[in-house]
C-alpha cells in the first residue's frame, strides 16, 4: 500500500471566523470549533475509516489543532511536532488580508511570504519535511495542523510550487486526503466539511 496523508484542518477560532492571519499565537477554539471537531471525529470513527486502525497521528502543538484532535478522539495517539505549526505571519500576525493590502496592495503570501516572519522557502522546506515523513514508512498518517500549512503540503505533495496553495482553499475542521492516482501523488479528496452539514 503506497502510504496517505489525511489532512484535517482546526476547528473555528475568533479569529478564523473574523479573517485575521493566526500563526503562532495560541487562540482556542469556540464552541463551534469544538463541535465540529466531535463531529469529525465522529466520521472518522465509523466506515470507511473505522477509527483509521494502524494510522499514525501528529497534531501541531498550538491549542486549536491539539484541542481539535483530542475531540476527534485522536489525542492519545498523536505526537506534537513543531513542523506542523502554522505560518510564522510574522510583523503580520493578527492582521486581516485588507489591513495588509491598505500598505501593501499588491502582497501575496504564497509568493512574499512575511516581513519578520517564515520565507516560503522556510514553509517549503517544513511542507517537504512532512511529506518525507509521511511517504517513509507503509502505513496511512494522520495529521491535525492550520489552514496554511496543509495547503502548503498538499501543493508539495503534488510536487507543485508552494504558489499552488493559493488555488486550494480549506475551511475549519475540513478533511482531506492526499495520495496516488497511476502511481503518482494526487488529491484524493480536498476541502470536505460533509460531517458538517445537517
Amino acid at each position: 500500500m503506497a502510504p496517505r496523508i489525511l489532512l484535517a484542518r482546526h476547528g473555528q477560532t475568533q479569529w478564523s471566523v473574523r479573517g485575521n492571519h493566526t500563526g503562532r499565537t495560541d487562540i482556542p477554539l469556540l464552541d463551534a470549533g469544538r463541535e465540529g471537531a466531535e463531529l469529525l471525529g465522529a466520521r472518522l470513527h465509523r466506515a470507511p475509516w473505522d477509527g483509521l486502525p494502524g494510522v499514525e497521528v501528529r497534531t501541531s502543538p498550538l491549542i486549536r489543532a491539539a484541542e481539535t484532535c483530542e475531540l476527534a478522539g485522536f489525542g492519545k495517539r498523536a505526537e506534537p511536532w513543531d513542523a506542523l505549526m502554522e505560518w510564522d505571519y510574522g510583523a503580520y500576525e493578527g492582521l486581516t488580508p485588507a489591513q495588509i493590502k491598505a500598505d501593501r496592495p499588491d502582497w501575496l503570501i504564497w509568493r512574499d511570504g512575511v516581513p519578520d516572519g517564515e520565507s516560503v522557502a522556510d514553509v517549503t522546506a517544513r511542507a517537504d519535511e512532512i511529506v518525507a515523513w509521511a511517504r517513509s514508512a507503509d502505513r496511512d498518517v494522520l495529521v491535525f495542523a492550520h489552514g496554511h500549512i496543509l495547503r502548503a503540503l498538499g501543493a508539495r505533495w503534488l510536487g507543485e510550487d508552494l504558489s499552488f496553495g493559493a488555488r486550494v482553499r480549506l475551511e475549519p475542521t475540513s478533511l482531506s486526503v492526499l495520495g496516488w492516482a497511476y502511481g503518482m501523488p494526487a488529491l484524493e479528496r480536498w476541502n470536505d466539511t460533509g460531517h458538517l452539514d445537517r
